[in-house]
């Protein structure tokens, strides 16, 4: 289930359809008779690439899914209840956001950009906290070694104590995390911190189960210009990875749904 996911996903990918029907329509018109419909096609898969990449769409996509939660320092009284008191927060849980464990590079460059601004919040958290407890989440999917086991890493070298680092390096995915962190943290209030498009499907899943998770998103995508600038006039790559990581999301959230998991 998790690898046909990944695979439904990534078919999903502006990208990877604009390329998939522009090719299509250049075979028909190199190959065919069907002139119209391969023109037709490469026109359609060129206008898919030339919207996501100013980000018109994406933009919208990924929005909403950013801002659902305000940041850990100005949550709204409707975000969290009232029983939840910061006070009695003793765990702090940073979900993985991926590495690559290549032995040959400095342990920064091992772990990804996702994975590295969470862990940075996540310390910023348990230092507000003392005798809070950093849990790391993430385990070894298409890796020797699991995500919570190079965050710990980093989090050691950021000098955060042995002690303090527990990993939950058993998970493949955000359900699993929640199944494998609830024993930990049973059902105290803790912060939960991982990318903001990320947080509504795992606040989802973690209340699903009973637990009462603090929002503390991160590594927002979407941001509010104060000034014009000339790169907001050129299409680039930014506009297909905000659309990527949005559409990742609300699979993820419809699989869930599915499944009976949200």
């Amino acid at each position: 289930m998790f690898i046909l996911k990944k695979i439904i996903s990534a078919f999903l990918s502006p990208l990877l359809i604009s390329f998939l029907l522009s090719f299509l329509g250049l075979y028909l018109l190199w190959f065919t008779t069907k002139q119209k419909a391969g023109k037709i096609l490469v026109l359609v898969g060129l206008v898919i690439l030339t919207l996501f990449s100013y980000g018109i769409i994406s933009n919208r996509l990924l929005r909403p899914l950013e801002r659902r939660y305000e940041a850990f320092e100005i949550r709204s009284s409707s975000a969290v209840p009232e029983t939840e008191d910061e006070s009695t927060i003793r765990f702090v849980v940073v979900l993985g956001g991926g590495h690559t464990s290549d032995p040959e590079l400095p342990l920064i460059s091992q772990i990804g950009k996702d994975s590295l601004v969470r862990l940075i919040e996540g310390i910023r958290i348990y230092r507000k906290y003392p005798g809070a407890k950093l849990l790391l989440s993430g385990g070894a999917v298409f890796d020797p070694v699991s995500e919570a086991e190079i965050m710990a890493r980093v989090a050691r070298e950021m000098g955060v104590p042995e002690r303090d680092i527990i990993l939950e390096s058993k998970s493949q995915d955000t359900r699993d995390e929640a199944l494998f962190i609830k024993p930990i943290v049973g059902n105290e209030p803790f912060a939960l911190v991982t990318t903001a498009s990320h947080m509504p499907r795992s606040m989802a899943l973690f209340k699903k189960l009973g637990m009462n998770p603090i929002p503390a998103p991160v590594g927002h995508s979407i941001k509010d210009r104060q000034g014009l600038s000339p790169t907001f006039l050129f299409p680039g790559t930014g506009g297909i990875r905000n659309a990527e990581m949005a559409i990742h999301e609300y699979v993820g959230m419809i699989w869930a749904k599915l499944r009976g998991q949200q």
